[in-house]
């Protein structure tokens, strides 16, 4: 099971082929987020992921991801990956402890506008209880998920000294 989320999780992120997704390191895991880095062109890349509590509609993988790209001075990136091709410019609601975020859809994926946004989200699921995704399919379905942040603070400590700022 593990081995396939690190698999499925690199492909989401990049693309990353079934032989080169043999080389992530997983980190740790905590509560039901793990915590992962590989090598992207020479460089660390860092990242945690957890699956929803329950999908109640058939679909592919579904996803919450932080990810660190310190060549890039990229930090705490969020993005989603909803499992099914969201309704073309709409956007995906997160809510963190009551806290809304609009964030912009392509395909299956979802991403906050920037980085300061990422900030403040990692901030409040640092501090939080609960975070949940609504979304509309290109099909017209709306689903809602719920991903467990029991672990978060430890997976995302786990991620930030692998891949720390310079």
């Amino acid at each position: 099971m593990r081995k396939l989320l690190v698999t499925a999780a690199l492909i989401l992120l990049g693309g990353v082929s079934g032989a080169e997704a043999q080389e992530v390191k997983v980190l740790g895991t905590f509560g039901k987020w793990i915590a992962q880095t590989y090598q992207e062109n020479g460089q660390p890349v860092c990242f945690m992921s957890v699956k929803p509590e329950a999908v109640t509609k058939a679909r592919g993988d579904v996803l919450f991801m932080v990810t660190h790209r310190p060549s890039e001075q990229s930090w705490d990136v969020i993005s989603i990956v909803a499992g099914y091709q969201y309704q073309p410019d709409s956007d995906a609601a997160l809510t963190v402890n009551g806290n809304r975020f609009n964030l912009f859809t392509n395909g299956e994926r979802a991403w906050a506008r920037d980085g300061a946004t990422d900030a403040t989200i990692v901030d409040l699921m640092i501090k939080g209880n609960n975070a949940s995704v609504r979304g509309t399919s290109n099909r017209g379905t709306v689903t809602t998920d719920v991903f467990p942040l029991a672990g978060f603070t430890a997976a995302h400590k786990s991620i930030s000294e692998s891949c720390k700022k310079s």
